[in-house]
């Protein structure tokens, strides 16, 4: 298990079961370990998700969006829900953007 810290400071988990649920899911991310990790931590946005989840988004290229599902359940805990990556950027309300 590895944690991260969102941009609202939450510790993010990310366990292996998650990674592998990933992997498992989304063969394409298998060597993405690092860039989910850093994805949570230095979005470039932050799109509300479904069921109080967030989705961080960073542009990985020209026509590659990585976007990290997580959840913030409280001020001290949260975690890594699934990863995927969209071939445009991804929609929804904006609730935090890097200046």
């Amino acid at each position: 298990m590895y944690t991260v810290y969102s941009v609202n400071g939450v510790p993010i988990r990310f366990t292996y079961e998650r990674w592998h649920h990933i992997i498992d899911n989304h063969d394409d991310l298998a060597g993405y370990y690092d860039t989910i990790l850093t994805c949570v931590e230095s979005p470039l946005m932050i799109i509300q998700g479904n069921n109080k989840s967030l989705k961080a988004i960073r542009n990985i290229s020209k026509h590659r969006w990585l976007v990290v599902v997580y959840k913030e359940l409280n001020p001290l805990d949260g975690f890594i829900i699934t990863a995927y990556f969209l071939n445009k950027k991804p929609k929804g309300k904006v609730i935090w953007k890097l200046h």
